[in-house]
């Protein structure tokens, strides 16, 4: 057993590495930030998406029979138009041979427009009663009527009965829909009509207040002498009959623009009006018909008139307002894109999980056949190389673990500038265990590419082993390791790396995902030829091509990914073993567990990146070019971005759709989800009790994964770099006859 030590001197000045770490650290609190006002951002505009669409909260419902004592009876008796001065409540009727077209529900994109149409062509106003949220949608037929002279009315924001609603919740349907006129048409209105309430003798002791309170704000309540009940689609005829009033009276007649299928309306309007100026009648405005009453000019048809219910919008009022529409604009751009994101993700999920078992179980079939075999049996020492950093907690039982190898090895532990005490442990482990075949090489501190690089260099054989320094093999890993390098054609092993601390819940979410997501993969990517990772944990690696593609690089975070593609390119097969099986401690803690993903995510990702140019390379070394780097950045990086939209459309679909019917699709997915991981769980021979986790783990533990991704995306995309992160480690994973399967 030899020792090499670094030379002594004075204070060394910062690496290169240790300077990029340092910016690094730097840089990313604000990524986080930005990551998470990305979520927050999304989260909004599905939030409003959802308000504007489904009607928050789904009151639906409607008040019918209640009492009106409390009303008085001048006010049920009276005119549809009802103010409030000085507290008193004041009705005032349309004036005689006047119509007061009023319209409920929209503005509509299809129907609205033919409505004013209609207006247009006979000159003849309306008042539209618009509801908000319609209104944030479609602000340009807003400002279409408004510019052609019709008068505008809040008929709240959600069309919600407001009888049922706290006196919050009805100040703020109406500042809502104030804020989206404003944002449409620059303009606010003092007219209001509550949904569900047409005539006055709607008006009971619960709405009453409602009235009241909004009185006294300013607003002016508008009701129906004559209802043409269009919504119920009785034909043209009927709805010309039922909405003309009694010979010679006034009326304020009320038609629909919106709500459902309005043909039969704007068939009607027409025949209406004719029918109505031949009887000598004029038509005006809720506004206009106000004025006259009570003496002044009544506002009639002609482009371009500011009706007398309008305020021009400003200050503050008006810019929410704006905010409000573009915000709503960029709701109604987004949520349809990722509804169509969503259904490309899905597919993508479906099919890799239908890839993973059919080639799953092809792979196993093939590799477990008795007559399988990858050549002469391979018996020859190998070197098994482990990189260690502040590892004192692990490398004894690394080392005991190595002791027991059935197959001869020699064992390289470089100790990258530990200031832990860990070469010293190790080498009293050696001692106390007789391992004469036990070399500890010291250098100071610069990453684990560097140390693997001078473990290959100091390696004695053409076979290298390498695992890290918190992981314990069988006594038949080596052995079933290295046997397929009896093909010369083969380069580098994959090994089968399980979690050994999966006693905790942490710990059993991450052996659902080595056994699912990573052993099904490699089986997967090792029948298609194109292996995307060697994992730091377990691989063995012929020394010369090591050496060829240049060694570990320092170019990623991922240098296990980094050489493997490498290899590829270099025209050398990457297999997975199976039976190979490695024990390793998985971090113990969400912030550990955090560091770590968020180190292997960034540092695929600029794997990827460095080897993009294998996209074209040609003949068998751009296989992985042509297969596996569009597989790795569909279904590591471009599918794992968007799968949060299965969980986010969800919630959105159990809070603004159906719950029940997204509750069965979330199931469903799951379902599949713990078909695929049962599998995996029979291929390995592991206890299916695990998977009990599982719905706990999709909830929790594959949110956080999705936040790293994100994270790791923002980073890439900002340019940053990290150092080799050093997790913290008990020392819990002991031999593999300690730990049971």
């Amino acid at each position: 057993m030899t020792t090499t030590t670094p030379s002594r001197g004075r204070r060394r000045a910062p690496t290169r590495i240790e300077r990029a770490a340092g910016r690094a650290a730097a840089l990313q609190k604000p990524r986080v930030i930005l990551a998470a006002l990305l979520l927050l951002a999304l989260t909004s505009v599905m939030l409003l998406d959802g308000y504007l669409r489904a009607e928050v909260g789904g009151d639906q419902r409607v008040r019918t029979g209640a009492s009106s004592s409390e009303v008085p009876d001048a006010v049920l008796d009276g005119g549809p138009i009802l103010t409030f001065r000085g507290g008193r409540a004041t009705t005032v009727s349309v004036p005689d041979k006047t119509i007061a077209l009023t319209f409920d529900d929209g503005p509509n994109p299809t129907w609205t427009p033919q409505v004013l149409a209609v207006l247009e062509k006979y000159d003849v106003p309306g008042t539209f009663f618009l509801v908000g949220s319609m209104v944030s949608r479609y602000p340009g037929t807003v400002r279409n009527l408004v510019r052609q002279g019709n008068e505008v009315g809040i008929h709240t924001f959600t069309h919600v009965d407001l009888s049922y609603q706290s006196s919050a919740r009805v100040h703020r349907e109406i500042t809502q829909t104030q804020l989206a006129l404003a944002g449409a048409a620059g303009i606010t209105t003092t007219l209001f009509r509550a949904p569900y309430s047409s005539e006055t003798d709607a008006i009971d002791n619960y709405s009453w207040p409602v009235y009241q309170e909004l009185g006294e704000e300013g607003y002016t309540s508008v009701f129906v002498d004559t209802d043409s009940d269009d919504w119920k689609r009785p034909g043209v005829s009927k709805i010309v009959r039922w909405a003309t009033p009694e010979d010679g009276e006034g009326a304020s007649v009320l038609f629909h623009d919106a709500g459902g299928e309005r043909s039969q309306t704007i068939a009607a309007l027409p025949e209406y009006i004719e029918k109505m100026k031949a009887k000598g009648y004029t038509f005006t405005t809720v506004s206009g018909a106000l004025e006259e009453q009570r003496g002044g000019a009544r506002a009639v048809g002609g482009t371009g008139r500011l009706q007398a219910a309008h305020r021009p919008a400003t200050g503050v009022t008006l810019y929410e307002g704006k905010a409000l529409v573009a915000a709503v604009a960029v709701a109604e751009w987004t949520v349809p894109a990722l509804s169509v994101g969503l259904m490309v993700v899905g597919v993508a999920v479906m099919g890799r999980f239908a890839m993973m078992l059919v080639l799953a179980r092809r792979h196993h079939r093939q590799r477990n056949r008795r007559r399988f075999s990858w050549g002469p049996p391979v018996t020859r020492p190998v070197s098994v190389i482990v990189p260690a950093y502040n590892e004192k907690e692990c490398i004894a039982n690394t080392l005991e673990s190595l002791a027991r190898s059935t197959h001869p090895i020699e064992v390289v532990v470089v100790d990258d500038g530990s200031t832990d005490g860990t070469s010293q442990i190790a080498r009293a482990a050696a001692d106390r265990l007789g391992m004469r075949n036990v070399r500890i090489v010291r250098q100071e501190n610069a990453g684990k590419p560097a140390a693997l690089n001078n473990g290959v260099r100091s390696a004695r054989h053409d076979i290298v082993v390498m695992m890290d320094g918190d992981t314990v093999f069988e006594p038949d890993t080596v052995r079933q390791l290295v046997q397929p390098f009896a093909d010369p054609r083969v380069g580098a092993v994959a090994g089968n790396a399980k979690v050994g601390n999966r006693d905790t819940l942490i710990g059993a979410w991450q052996h659902i995902e080595y056994v699912m997501g990573f052993n099904l993969d490699r089986r997967m990517y090792d029948l298609l030829r194109c292996m995307p990772t060697i994992p730091g944990a377990i691989g063995a690696f012929r020394r010369e091509a090591v050496l060829e593609a240049g060694g570990m690089s320092e170019d990623t975070l991922a240098e296990d990914t980094d050489i493997t593609i490498a290899l590829h390119r270099a025209g050398w097969q990457v297999v997975y073993q199976e039976h190979a099986r490695a024990w390793t401690e998985a971090p113990g803690s969400l912030k550990q567990l955090w560091s770590q993903r968020y180190r292997w995510c960034y540092g695929t990702m600029q794997a990827l990146w460095k080897h993009r140019k294998s996209l074209t390379d040609k003949g068998p070394s751009g296989r992985f070019g042509r297969v596996g780097m569009p597989l790795v950045v569909l279904f590591q990086v471009v599918t794992p971005v968007f799968a949060p939209l299965i969980d986010v459309f969800t919630v959105y679909s159990m809070v603004f759709v159906d719950f029940r019917a997204a509750l069965l699709a979330w199931l469903a997915v799951l379902g599949v989800q713990l078909l695929c991981a049962a599998y995996a769980f029979r291929l390995d021979r592991e206890k299916y009790r695990y998977l009990l986790m599982m719905p706990l783990q999709q909830l929790a533990y594959r949110q956080m994964m999705y936040l790293v991704l994100i994270h790791s995306c923002v980073t890439a995309l900002t340019g940053g770099r990290l150092r080799w992160q050093k997790l913290k480690r008990t020392g819990e994973v002991g031999t593999p006859s300690g730990v049971s399967s």
